[in-house]
């Protein structure tokens, strides 16, 4: 989905030449290096995206002679550009860009390339990382180039975290160019579908309804009608205010309740007077940014399918200053069951809300939240479309009015109420769960699966001691059973371990001598299970809790569900694994890694149910059916590292959702049985799985669904 560079850009390697651009079938974009003499050069990128806002939409690589495809990471610069700097394959013969979305299409304008010399290389990575940099020319010194390119590689590559504030001044601020493009692009649509915004009204700060309603008037995007209704406010001021703003704007159309209804049924009567195909909420002393409705009308023109839009939020405080900045998911349900993640903005088709009768009254605190649960029940998650920008502000000052802020126990009640009903449609219960947001239980099928344990292991009877006694003496569970895969132990320990369990008929050893090959050993382990349910189990996981096995069962028996994977801890109660991130560190990451155990995370992800790319194997329960259809661990290329990811990653392409959950703990003594990471050996054997990874999955990798791409890829802690 790209647009091929038009008349104006510049494609070049020098001032004096440009470069020829060829777009097959509007998904990829070639650039010809041929006879450029950058193979092998280090030179500096950069280019133009307009509309992306800073986020790529397109991925950048180089081409080897032999057909062989590097990623090159591009560093956003903010007003739509990008930039990478480092040294090309020596056998490059062109530059592709290869769409990350098919329906946010990239534009390539202004590419230029020039060559970098060694002072302004090492300058440039001496001020990112000036350890590695002084490193790298240690190692130059000493004659050992191919060392000391990659030690400046990887310090041009690191980029250090921002404040909001900074951010906003990098990516969110639109310059006058931006604004006349956005207005030109507008003014060529041939449709545009109308937007009615709905705004409940009740005794808000006549400034901050001020505001809200200038901020509606103030879109780029014309196609749009302010829905008001005043519900019964009794401060005069009010209804003076919405009819002097109704009389300047005919696009304003306004009511007054003649008695106090509360949110929903205000919101119900201002959707009364909605003549839009899509209705956006905008509570009554909130503001929209300036491209709110135009980033929205731009999504349904690219989907006109749509039926829920939603975009990021931030906050406002009484003197204009935001903080406090979501960055959400793509499209989660799990998630959704336990918070309102969605909130504002919030985009939904008019005859789908006015079909579900609106928002309901009784659901007063979390009305949002029941609609939300009523509107996706069902819904393809096709339909549903996140849009990565900032585009409300949510007021936290005192005085504002705020619905929302009223009474936090009725909200929490009524968010569990409107759970309920999905749960009991389900055959499940609604809970309430850490912080007080929703969880949802799931029954175990009736009889109970049997769960087959594989557990590959050589030798440390000390730790796979604690993982057995966990499994037989602490795990509530009632069909169980375990498979050791053997690879080859030799130490006595470890065969006093097997004939001690000798007599446990649940138990069964499976020798699988030879070289050390997770996936072939937990592949054979599937193999020999009987269970309808595996779980795949590193040997060094210790039990904490009895019912963590009854979580993960009770979600893997779902049909649309893949994968499961649960909390891991370190010993010292820290972070583990709270899910996989792709794209962290280059291939993908775990969320939350190293922060303390009881954290509730980033907008309390730590603490619930939520979708995921991929867990790790170190605890991965999956039905057998699953695990067969997709073929299981790649035995041949991803021996040791990625192979749970690159499952996932398949168990996803076959249309399964996958799920992390905080109610299954354990600890994971991390690398105590296989070690480090650190002889050139298993540092040949990483990078060769890493290279199968990026050529299998990059586009993939850059573009995870369930993290939002204006967060740092360096670590998935969140952070910008």
């Amino acid at each position: 989905m790209a647009e091929r560079a038009g008349p104006g850009a510049r494609l070049k390697a020098r001032p004096e030449r440009a470069l020829p651009v060829t777009g097959a079938d509007g998904s990829d974009l070639r650039i010809d290096l041929s006879g450029t003499g950058l193979g092998g050069a280090w030179v500096g990128l950069t280019w133009r995206d307009p509309g992306s806002g800073g986020i790529a939409r397109a991925l950048l690589s180089a081409l080897s002679e032999n057909g062989e495809s590097v990623a090159l990471a591009e560093e956003p610069l903010g007003e739509d550009a990008f930039t990478w700097t480092g040294r090309l394959p020596p056998d490059v013969v062109a530059l592709r860009l290869t769409a990350l979305s098919r329906t946010d299409p990239f534009v390539l304008r202004d590419l230029v390339i020039r060559r970098r010399g060694r002072i302004g290389i090492v300058a440039r990575a001496g001020c990112r990382q000036p350890g590695l940099t002084v490193q790298a020319v240690g190692w130059r010194l000493l004659g050992l180039k191919v060392r000391a390119r990659g030690l400046i590689a990887r310090a041009l590559a690191h980029r250090s975290e921002t404040g909001y504030a900074a951010w906003i001044a990098r990516f969110d601020r639109l310059s006058k160019a931006e604004r006349a493009r956005i207005r030109a692009e507008i003014a060529g649509w041939a449709e545009a579908p109308t937007i009615s915004v709905l705004m409940p009204v009740h005794n808000p700060d006549p400034r901050v309804l001020e505001a809200a309603i200038r901020s509606v008037r103030g879109q780029f995007y014309p196609a749009w009608e302010l829905c008001i209704a005043d519900d019964a406010s009794t401060d005069p001021r009010i209804p003076k205010l919405i009819a002097r703003h109704a009389a300047q704007e005919p696009r304003i159309r306004t009511l007054r309740r003649p008695e106090n209804g509360h949110i929903a049924r205000a919101t119900n009567d201002a959707l009364s007077l909605a003549g839009g195909s899509f209705a956006a909420f905008l509570d009554h002393d909130d503001l929209l940014s300036e491209n709110a409705l135009y980033e929205v009308a731009r999504a349904l023109r690219a989907d006109p399918d749509l039926e829920l839009i939603y975009s990021d939020e931030d906050k406002v405080d009484a003197r204009g200053r935001r903080f406090e900045p979501h960055f959400k998911s793509g499209y989660d349900r799990e998630l959704l069951w336990a918070q309102n993640y969605v909130n504002h903005l919030c985009v939904v088709r008019t005859r789908t809300l006015r079909r579900l009768g609106g928002l309901r009254p009784g659901f007063e605190g979390s009305q949002d939240h029941d609609l939300l649960l009523r509107l996706t029940e069902g819904l393809d998650e096709s339909r549903v479309r996140h849009i990565p920008k900032v585009l409300y502000h949510w007021r936290a000052a005192a005085g504002s009015g705020t619905f929302s802020d009223r009474a936090l126990a009725r909200a929490e009640e009524a968010r569990l109420r409107a759970l309920a009903e999905v749960a009991e449609r389900r055959g499940a219960r609604a809970e309430r769960g850490p912080e007080g947001f929703n969880r949802l239980v799931r029954p175990l099928p009736e009889p109970a699966p049997l769960v087959s344990v594989v557990i590959p292991t050589r030798d440390r009877a000390e730790l796979l001691a604690v993982v057995l006694d966990g499994l037989f003496a602490r795990t509530h569970y009632p069909a169980l059973e375990v498979i050791v895969v053997d690879n080859g132990s030799t130490e006595p320990a470890t065969q006093d371990l097997f004939t001690r369990y000798a007599g446990e008929p649940r138990l069964r050893i499976l020798p699988a001598p030879g070289p050390f090959n997770f996936s072939d050993l937990s592949n054979r382990g599937a193999a020999a299970a009987r269970g309808a349910i595996l779980l795949f189990l590193n040997n060094d996981i210790e039990v904490l809790e009895p019912g963590w096995l009854t979580e993960l069962a009770s979600i893997a028996s779902e049909p649309e569900i893949g994968a499961v994977g649960a909390k891991l801890l370190y010993p010292d109660g820290t972070i583990q694994h709270g899910g996989i991130v792709l794209g962290i560190g280059g291939i993908a990451g775990h969320s939350h890694l190293g922060l303390p155990g009881g954290t509730p995370g980033y907008f309390a992800r730590m603490v619930l149910s939520q979708e995921v790319s991929a867990v790790t194997g170190a605890c991965l329960a999956m039905r057998a059916e699953v695990f067969a259809q997709v073929g299981g661990f790649d035995a041949a290329d991803l021996a040791v590292a990625f192979n749970d990811v690159d499952l996932c990653l398949r168990v996803r392409a076959a249309g399964y959702r996958i799920v992390w959950t905080p109610h299954a703990r354990l600890v994971h003594h991390e690398s105590k049985s296989r070690g480090a990471e650190d002889t050139p050996e298993k540092r040949a054997r990483f990078e060769a799985e890493s290279r199968v990874m990026r050529e299998r999955w990059e586009p993939v990798l850059r573009a995870d669904p369930y993290y939002n791409p204006n967060l740092s890829r360096a670590a998935a802690h969140y952070r910008l």
